[in-house]
Order: structure tokens, then sequence, then C-alpha cells
């Protein structure tokens, strides 16, 4: 068994998606970058196709697509709902942005306006989908502090990264955005290290034993409790080799973190359209680089239930 692919281009498409969206919609709401046809229609098009292109992949997972639907009516108590309901909110201010701002060649009014409440749509977007996998107190790889700040800064460092490259296509890349690129890439790296060393040094208190409540000896599973493998295993139940683990996390830290910074910084002292090419290059490694990390994330992560079937 592994992570379903789906489930990983969702959280990596959306996740970048939405840090530009949220980027687009403060800068270019503001005056900061111009309200260029080509390049709004660009911008906002990969923005909207990476969420669109991943909450349909995120439907394709679910075992009856048509049920989708009733998720939206428990946004009082699940986050996966409050996640479906401000990813279909946010298109709406999203929407008016792009129109205002590609056909009507305005980032001023009401475009402003709109610019920033998608831009906010897209950063509580974000929040819902890390608290999706924050609250899970049985995954305790999941329910840590590093979990919805690594969602935030992911998605702020692919979307920065994304409208650096955007930016340097059309020739009108600047210092500043290149910097908090890098800058992002780099913090990312670090609280990447950081989840992965919390991980590797957490004991969990609960085992066979302390579940049963049983003492006296050791405790082990004769027989799984049914013969056919559920849902929380195909979902939480994966087993990945060590060595396996530490190949996939080398390929992370080189294609997400390590390789795109090194493209940025040498994108600092070339003019274009060299600094364009290596900027995009960046982005597209950066983005292949955290689907292995997303894979990752999933893999890795151990459900308490899996100790009913002696793992």
């Amino acid at each position: 068994m592994h992570p379903a692919f789906s489930v990983v281009f969702f959280t990596t498409a959306t996740g970048a998606g939405y840090g530009l969206l949220a980027l687009l919609g403060a800068f270019a709401g503001q005056g900061f970058i111009p309200p260029d046809f080509w390049l709004g229609l660009v911008g906002m098009g990969l923005a909207l196709g990476l969420i669109s292109a991943g909450l349909l992949s995120s439907a394709g997972h679910l075992g009856r697509p048509e049920r989708a639907w009733r998720a939206f009516s428990q946004w009082q108590s699940s986050w996966l709902s409050r996640e479906g309901v401000a990813s279909v909110v946010t298109f709406v201010p999203a929407g008016l942005f792009g129109i205002g701002w590609v056909f009507l060649g305005r980032t001023n009014g009401w475009v402003t306006v709109a610019g920033l409440l998608a831009a906010i749509g897209a950063i509580v977007t974000v929040c819902t989908t890390g608290m999706i996998y924050a609250s899970l107190k049985p995954i305790a790889q999941w329910h840590s502090r590093f979990t919805l700040p690594g969602y935030l800064i992911f998605s702020a460092m692919t979307g920065n990264v994304l409208l650096n490259a955007l930016l340097q296509g059309f020739a009108i890349g600047s210092n500043p955005f290149l910097a908090a690129a890098l800058l992002l890439t780099v913090l990312g790296w670090g609280l990447k290290l950081a989840t992965w060393r919390h991980n590797d040094r957490l004991e969990i208190p609960t085992n066979a034993n302390t579940a049963t409540g049983l003492a006296g000896g050791i405790v082990r599973s004769m027989e799984w409790p049914h013969t056919e493998e559920n849902y929380l295993l195909k979902e939480m139940g994966f087993r990945i080799a060590r060595k396996h683990s530490t190949k996939l996390r080398q390929i992370t830290q080189v294609l997400a973190f390590a390789l795109p910074a090194l493209l940025l910084v040498s994108a600092f002292s070339l003019p274009w359209p060299y600094a364009a090419v290596l900027s995009i290059a960046a982005a597209i490694a950066q983005f292949a680089g955290m689907l292995v990390e997303r894979w990752l994330f999933f893999a890795e992560a151990k459900h308490t239930v899996t100790l009913y079937y002696g793992r």
C-alpha cells in the first residue's frame, strides 16, 4: 500500500495555487503588480487552475464522489467541511478580482477589495486544510505544532516561487520578490528539518498493552480484526522502510529546497532572460520536490489503530 496520488497532488497543487492567489490578490490589488492583461490572465489562470485541479483530484479520491456535497453541511464540527466551504467561497472574490484585473485593467476600488478578500479566503482555506490533519489525535506525526505552520509556510513558499517565476517570465521581476522566494524556501527547509527531527524522536505512550488494559506480559495480535483491508489501513497504515524514507527525504531536500535556493541565488546576478529561465526552473523543481514531501507526509504517518494489526 502507498499514499494515493490524488491526495498527494491535491495538497501540493492547492497549497501552491492558494499561495499564488493570496499574493496576487494582495500585491496586485495594492498596485505592486501592474494590471497587464496577459500577466493577469496567466497568473490568475495558473492560480485558479492549480486550485481547481487539486480539488477535482481530491473528489476523484472519494469512494462516492456524488455524495461529496453532503460534507458541506458539517461545517460546525468538521474541518474537512470547513475546507470545502472556504474553498468554494474563495472562488467568488477571486473571480471578481480576476475579471477586474484581466478584463477591465483595474487594480483599484472594488478590485482591490476583491483581491484582499481572495487573499484572506486563500489563507483561511489553507488553514482549514492544515487543521484536517493537525486535529487528528490518533496520528502523532500530524497532531503536532508543526503541521499547521507547515501548511501555511509551504503554501507561501511555493506561491512566492511561482509568483517570482511569473514576474521574471514577463520581464518585470524585482529583487524584493526574488528575495522573498529565496527566504521562504530557506525557512520552509528549516521547518521541514525540524518536523522530521520531532517525528523521529516521538515516543508514543500507547501500545497493545495500554490499549487493551492488560499487564504482566506482552500483548500480541494473533489475527487481524477482519479479513480485508479497511479504510484506515489504506489511508493511514503505510509501512515504509527506513532506507527508503531516508532516500526520499534527501530527494525532497534537493528538489524542494536546495536546488530552488541555488537557482534563485544565481538569478540575482544574471540579467533577463537568464534570470527568468532559472526562476521557472526553480518553480518546476520545487513543485516536484513538494510532491515527494507530501508523499512522505502521508507515508510516514501511523494511526494508533495499527496496534491491532501488530504494527
